[in-house]
């Protein structure tokens, strides 16, 4: 790994814990982790792979990314106070954010230290057709991770937004049950 990837995967595990801070959910708070993984898959997602069992490996990280998404999106308090929303990343949240990023991080780390042949094995068995197909699938696991999960969080925010604004008495059931997540 290059300094740079150093960089850029603990920059990956560290947005999380800015957010276990409460902090005002704005245009920083979608912009900072989007801009990360849009320079991750500048610099390494070149093609995405499709011979062999590639589209498999490649869609089965990307419904884990998805999950993990969606599940941290869940556990992040969503709040409305003096007309602004704000967020804090819960202990579940942290531990599948840092559980996904670092899971790819420690794969990489262990391919460049002893586990290239064991992935080698595990490909050809699988027909996985080329490295690249790992790469793409960690890389879209990743993507799809944050886009998942700002989504659910946007999605929260406009149901605790308009929940604000209706009158008292009259908030659904849904809206308060999600708050509590």
């Amino acid at each position: 790994m290059t300094t740079t990837d150093w960089i850029t995967d603990i920059a990956l595990v560290l947005v999380v814990f800015r957010q276990l801070r409460e902090g005002r959910l704005g245009l920083k708070s979608y912009l900072l982790p989007l801009g990360i993984v849009a320079f991750v898959a500048s610099r390494y997602l070149h093609t995405v792979p499709t011979a062999g069992n590639d589209l498999v490996l490649i869609g089965a990280l990307v419904a884990a990314g998805a999950a993990l998404g969606v599940a941290g999106g869940v556990h992040t308090r969503i709040r409305s106070a003096g007309g602004h929303l704000f967020i804090k990343a819960g202990a579940v949240s942290a531990v599948l954010w840092v559980v996904g990023m670092g899971a790819r991080m420690g794969f990489q780390v262990w391919t460049d230290h002893g586990g290239a042949d064991d992935v080698a094995r595990f490909s050809v068995t699988h027909d996985i057709t080329t490295g690249q197909a790992w790469v793409a699938a960690f890389v879209l696991m990743a993507l799809t991770e944050v886009v998942t999960r700002l989504a659910t969080i946007f999605v929260r925010s406009r149901l605790v937004a308009d929940e604000q604004q209706l009158p008292a008495g009259t908030r659904p059931a849904a809206t308060v049950l999600d708050r509590t997540a």
